[in-house]
């Protein structure tokens, strides 16, 4: 039982990448047809099969790889890059390919009914060339974004400024600012000076208050060590909070014992202590300001599918009813299922975990990514009666090493008084 589920993962796989080779290579086909030299034709046909299997073995090891050291490595990450690029390109020539063969097949039924056939193809029109042409122009765009996402996109920071309205937002925090960084992966990163930019970027907002909303790592304690430095700069007048995301527990790789795992939790948990972060773990801390306070409260993870080891009520239990409270709780369901309708009521909820699968579409007009077909928030502010939750995109990446489209973030909330 425990080696068919990975066997049948593998198989499906397999299937899938094959299908799509198959189909792409339709429409290589047919931008084939009219060439003359038919050695130039086979060769071409050769070396897409031969690149196009390639890819498909390379998978297929790095995937038995993965599922034997329980571990995403860097180079697995390329590999995985390498998966996606040419997946999501493949599907969208297909895309044109498969739409063209709606109406061949329409086509071919009109053609049955009339007894109109030709010697060739028969009552099924032939693919026209025009279409496969457009295919594979449109292709090139995501190509090229997702080269441009793994060389340069997931370095791409930007600063993200919302402002939150309360009413009972006590009047000394009137303008009262956050800057918030979630999800640093820091296993994943390979350029020491792209990461210290983004640093100096969440250090010029200046704001009053930093908070980190979790999975400092990807597996264990030591990847954050080249960054321990530069994190430890980020200073702010009221504190510098953290907390813990479901990848610092090391619950993804394999360790040679359980005391292992606990003593890399251990030394996870001191991590944050040498930055300058004090790590919340179902408590609270109270900030004041001009006579007037708010609640600042950390839980740890809590996510459907996930840890769910976060107490929110532990972390309320001491707080006063009529406190304004903030919340850390790195994954956004957690606002879902139990924040938001609360009786203790939480006025704004920081969370982050989704990444906004690090891929999608962000424009005035079109916000699409795939993380919304498994979380209603994914990304950015979110309301019900009253109660906020803002969603980071995080700061870092993991699995595809890449970013297209949703570029990571450095939040800055302002909050102010309705």
């Amino acid at each position: 039982m425990n080696t068919l589920g990975p066997v049948i993962f593998l198989l499906i796989i397999c299937c899938l990448l094959g299908l799509l080779n198959g189909y792409t290579f339709q429409g290589i086909k047919t931008l084939l047809a009219d060439w003359e030299n038919e050695k130039v034709k086979i060769g071409v046909k050769v070396v897409y099969w031969v690149l196009m299997g390639g890819i498909m073995v390379w998978v297929l090891i790095t995937f038995i790889r993965i599922m034997r050291e329980g571990q995403i490595s860097r180079g697995s990450q390329q590999v995985l890059n390498v998966m996606l690029t040419v997946s999501v390109t493949q599907l969208t020539i297909i895309l044109f390919l498969f739409g063209e063969d709606v109406f061949r097949t329409l086509a071919s039924g009109i053609n049955f009914l009339n007894n109109h056939a030709t010697d060739q193809q028969g009552y099924m029109p032939a693919r026209r060339k025009f279409i496969s042409q457009v295919a594979f122009a449109v292709g090139a765009i995501p190509f090229a974004g997702f080269v441009y996402g793994i060389w340069k996109g997931k370095y791409h920071f930007r600063v993200i400024r919302e402002t939150v309205y309360f009413k009972d937002l006590p009047k000394a925090f009137d303008g009262f600012t956050i800057t918030q960084l979630s999800d640093i992966h820091a296993g994943s990163f390979a350029d020491v000076e792209a990461v210290q930019r983004g640093i100096n970027l969440a250090k010029e907002q200046k704001s009053d208050l930093f908070v980190f909303t979790g999975d400092l790592v990807n597996h264990k304690a030591e990847e954050i060590n080249p960054f321990l430095q530069g994190f430890g700069e980020i200073r702010a007048p009221y504190g510098q909070f953290s907390i813990l995301g479901n990848h610092d527990y090391g619950d993804y790789v394999s360790w040679p014992s359980p005391e292992a795992k606990k003593e890399n939790f251990e030394r996870l948990k001191s991590q944050h202590q040498k930055m300058g972060f004090k790590l919340l773990l179902d408590e609270h801390v109270t900030l004041e300001k001009d006579g007037e306070r708010i609640s600042l409260l950390g839980v740890e993870n809590w996510g459907v599918g996930f840890h769910a080891k976060g107490d929110l009520e532990k972390a309320l239990s001491k707080v006063r009813q009529d406190d304004f409270k903030i919340l850390l709780s790195h994954d956004p369901s957690h606002w879902d299922r139990e924040v938001k309708n609360n009786s203790k009521k939480v006025h704004l909820t920081l969370s982050g975990h989704t990444h906004g699968m690090q891929f999608g579409i962000e424009t005035p007009l079109i916000r699409w990514s795939p993380a919304q077909f498994r979380y209603p928030n994914w990304a950015g502010l979110a309301e019900h009666a009253g109660k906020f939750l803002y969603v980071n995109r995080g700061f870092g990446f993991h699995a595809f090493s890449g970013r297209v489209g949703i570029w990571p973030e450095i939040t800055v909330l302002e909050l102010r008084r309705s």
